[in-house]
């Protein structure tokens, strides 16, 4: 996958080819000292944090970590593996051209600096929503597709937190019963709004003022039946990501979908119900041994003791938990499922590590 140069050029969609030419020969020539550089993008963020943590618990390769982050963060100190790291500019961070760069720094950012770090010969692993529906872009959750990275996939899309804990729990179901119709209904927690989301829950369960919310009502006691800003035809745009990231991942356009996206008063995890319709009739026996097997994920589910996934014990753990599966009798071949997961581990920092890793095992020379 080689991108054109063509700037401001426009794909089939409509979206701009802004994307310069990646000089492969610039990888053979880093590779050559035989070091592993990687860099954070937004290094002192919530989720840039928790990349750090991801990283060192993995014990991913690193003979250098750059953390980066805006003007304001630069010359701050963050602990790795014991040491204190400043952090530089992205201007810098580009500079020392990386063998790997994630990124959690927002779309804007992303659009603007990932094609930079790019042309230098760095694979970028992008956590924004910037590059996911790119079609020449890779969107990857490693267990599923991690096959369609390849030694020119200079950008790679990590999906939406909501969509990669639903598919992982979806896709050895699709490729054994072939899925024909989702409804959704996700229940995310206010970190995935970020250090604001956070803030304003804490604040409001203090009782005190919220000055610059991240919401336009108060979440403490509240549900909020909107994920992101309002789309033209009355969906979320944390809806419609999930819409367009799962046909996507799961090679599948002809899926029929349709999502509701519900923010609550809960500080970390996101919980889902999806009702699944299948082509293929199945039993209910097969479904679990399924999960069951699939790397990742952990069936937790007995009605009789009351034991089913929950936030609350998602919480920094990098698994995907389903329970409360059942039968949908309303329709031919309909299935229930509960899906849980730590939105900001496994949801983006692990995902986005777990990529980094298979780029290293993958593409360089150990």
């Amino acid at each position: 996958m080689v991108f054109s140069s063509t700037a401001g050029s426009k794909s089939k969609k409509g979206m701009a080819t802004d994307l310069p030419f990646f000089f492969l020969f610039l990888r053979n020539v880093k590779q050559k000292d035989n070091l592993m550089r990687i860099a954070v993008v937004g290094a002192t963020g919530l989720v840039g944090g928790k990349m750090l943590q991801v990283l060192e618990e993995q014990h991913v390769k690193t003979d250098e970590l750059l953390v980066a982050a805006s003007e304001h963060s630069v010359g701050k100190e963050l602990l790795f593996r014991g040491d204190k790291l400043k952090v530089v500019s992205v201007e810098d961070a580009i500079a020392a051209s990386p063998e790997i760069a994630i990124f959690s720094a927002g779309a804007a950012a992303s659009k603007t600096y990932a094609p930079r770090f790019a042309g230098k010969g760095t694979f970028v692993i992008d956590n924004s929503s910037a590059w996911r529906m790119d079609e020449r872009v890779p969107l990857v959750v490693p267990e599923i597709n991690a096959d369609v990275i390849s030694q020119d996939s200079h950008i790679i899309a990590n999906p939406n937190c909501s969509t990669i804990q639903m598919v992982m729990a979806l896709a050895p179901l699709h490729k054994a019963f072939i899925i024909k119709r989702l409804v959704i209904s996700t229940y995310q927690s206010v970190s995935g709004s970020g250090i604001k989301g956070l803030r304003q829950l804490a604040r409001e369960e203090r009782g005190e003022t919220v000055e610059q919310p991240a919401y336009p009502h108060p979440i403490h006691h509240n549900v909020l039946p909107q994920g992101g800003d309002f789309n033209a035809d009355g969906y979320t745009s944390e809806e419609q990501k999930l819409i367009d990231e799962t046909r996507k991942i799961l090679h599948a356009p002809h899926i029929a979908i349709t999502a509701t996206a519900a923010r609550v008063p809960v500080m970390g995890g996101h919980s889902e119900a999806v009702n699944v319709e299948f082509e293929r009739p199945f039993e209910l026996s097969m479904v679990r041994n399924l999960l069951q097997t699939m790397p990742g994920v952990v069936v937790h589910d007995d009605p009789s003791s009351c034991q089913y996934p929950m936030a609350i014990e998602a919480y920094d753990k990098d698994e995907v938990f389903v329970g409360r599966i059942r039968r949908d009798f309303s329709v031919e071949n309909g299935l229930n499922l509960w899906i849980v997961s730590d939105n900001i581990r496994k949801g983006a920092a692990t995902n986005a590590v777990q990529i980094a890793t298979y780029l290293i095992a993958h593409f360089f020379k150990q």
